[in-house]
């Protein structure tokens, strides 16, 4: 497969929220043409206006198309989308590529890579990390798993939505870093939240706090983008609680599987499912500090 290149390699886009919304629109400032699918349709109309073409399936896409992305929410989103029956394999034409960028199950996407390779298709897993910023700002971490030269010709389409752009190895190797990146996060929230908890009932200045322990061993990604956003009660979405808890559902089937005692993890997930129970599966993985406070009484919103 040649290099893609802007007017000559046709994009196809399917999953335009949060963060697909931004990275396809990386691409069609790049000069590609792309045609967009997305279950609801006005979620696709700021693409539209930028001159994205509208197709009324995945399948549909595909035939318009010669590498398809897919960014949607679940394991059974990417099986429909893909495997479906007007899913992206449907409309595929011999040397088309698939991207999957959601982050979903490494044994999926080796079923997908072998159906596809079954009708001379390529697909490559490569889901990301940096949420709705790193999205807006192009700078995702994209962990990519299958073929080497596949991966290559399809550099210009990397590096106009990340900075960290790291092939893993075979098929499902970029979704199982994926689930390495999710337990990382998972207790450093915890950590994020309790630190700012522990702060609060102390009686200190939170953001006083955090120019201390931001730039020592305490740092991190969370504290840094999520912890503001925790101290001014912004609890919006850039990633969902209910797909993390999805992303943990998948790292916890997996270890179990390997035989690996994860209870970080796991302790983590619980407090995840309760967070979700008390109606916050639609913010943003930063409101555990919610679920957390209320632990203790605090009512943090309303401190």
């Amino acid at each position: 497969m040649k290099k893609v290149a802007p007017g000559e390699t046709r994009i196809g886009w399917i999953g335009t929220g949060v963060m697909g919304a931004s990275m396809c629109g990386h691409l069609i400032a790049k000069g590609f043409s792309a045609v967009v699918y997305n279950r609801t349709k006005d979620r696709a109309k700021p693409l539209l206006d930028k001159g994205a073409k509208w197709a009324d399936s995945p399948q549909k896409v595909a035939e318009a198309s010669d590498v398809v992305f897919t960014i949607v929410g679940f394991p059974r989103d990417v099986r429909q989308v893909i495997l479906g029956d007007d899913g992206v394999l449907a409309g595929c034409k011999k040397g088309n590529v698939i991207v999957d960028m959601t982050t979903s199950e490494p044994s999926l996407a080796v079923e997908i890579a072998e159906r596809a390779a079954a009708q001379g298709v390529h697909s490559i897993d490569a889901p990301v990390s940096g949420g709705d910023i790193g999205a807006r700002e192009a700078r995702l971490s994209i962990m990519i798993g299958g073929d080497e030269a596949i991966v290559a010709a399809l550099q210009p389409c990397w590096e106009a939505m990340g900075k960290t752009i790291v092939l893993q190895g075979g098929p499902g190797a970029g979704q199982h870093t994926k689930m390495v990146n999710q337990t990382l996060i998972a207790t450093n929230m915890i950590g994020v939240c309790e630190g700012l908890l522990y702060a609060y009932r102390a009686g200190l200045n939170l953001e006083t706090v955090m120019q201390s322990v931001g730039p020592g061993a305490a740092g991190s990604w969370s504290l840094a983008n999520l912890g503001p956003r925790i101290i001014n009660n912004n609890f919006d979405p850039g990633f969902f609680v209910e797909h993390y808890i999805k992303d943990m559902g998948i790292a916890l089937e997996e270890a179990n599987r390997m035989g690996l005692s994860l209870p970080g993890l796991a302790l983590a997930n619980q407090l995840y499912i309760a967070l979700k129970a008390q109606g916050h599966g639609r913010d943003g993985t930063h409101a555990l500090q919610l679920a957390l406070a209320s632990l203790s009484n605090i009512d943090w919103k309303n401190r």
